[in-house]
């Protein structure tokens, strides 16, 4: 199962648009999660505790780890999120600190690395931006990090679409490229 995290908070959210397509384009069946509809837990020092407390006792089905198992189950995943003050919205980040969990996205080896446990061999990290200043690092390549680093998801892709609030711009031209643009790049059996 294709689990979609779906950090887009708009109505007619231009990210979920392509996302949509994406999902649409690979044919495959998925799991919606849609990050607006989620109450995490105020990370502070009583949900560390918590936290740190259910690790001990390796407590890995408690509730508080639901997000995590989903995410390490996953055969590939697809996360939406527009480009917003030089990142993503605050609620996938709030989603990330739930979901990296030792012993089930990862664990550390003898010599203190990170290897991954998830089961997903690509993550689509699909995205939107009103002008054109997109550096990887500042969104993108956070998530790359984590997924290649400690999940252990050898595949990230990047897609696309800037540029969509210059004056002027043929916002419709722009998204309907990037949609024929996934549909090269992942049309289902490719």
């Amino acid at each position: 199962m294709v689990l979609f995290v779906d950090a887009c908070v708009r109505e007619g959210s231009r990210t979920r648009r392509l996302a949509e397509h994406l999902i649409k384009t690979l044919n495959v069946q998925y799991d919606h999660l849609y990050l607006g509809d989620c109450s995490f837990p105020k990370t502070d020092a009583g949900f560390i505790e918590k936290r740190d407390s259910l690790l001990r006792e390796g407590a890995l089905s408690d509730p508080m780890f639901d997000h995590a198992r989903q995410f390490a189950e996953a055969e590939e995943v697809i996360i939406a999120a527009p480009f917003w003050d030089l990142s993503f919205p605050a609620i996938l980040k709030t989603y990330l600190e739930q979901i990296n969990v030792v012993g089930i996205t990862f664990r550390y080896n003898e010599n203190g690395q990170p290897e991954g446990l998830c089961r997903a061999k690509r993550l689509y990290y699909v995205t939107t931006a009103g002008g054109t200043f997109l550096p990887a690092e500042y969104g993108f390549g956070y998530v790359e990090a984590l997924a290649k680093s400690f999940y252990g998801i050898g595949e990230v892709e990047l897609i696309k679409a800037t540029g969509l609030d210059i004056a002027g711009a043929p916002v419709e031209q722009i998204l309907k490229e990037g949609e024929e643009e996934i549909s090269r790049r992942f049309r289902s059996g490719s």
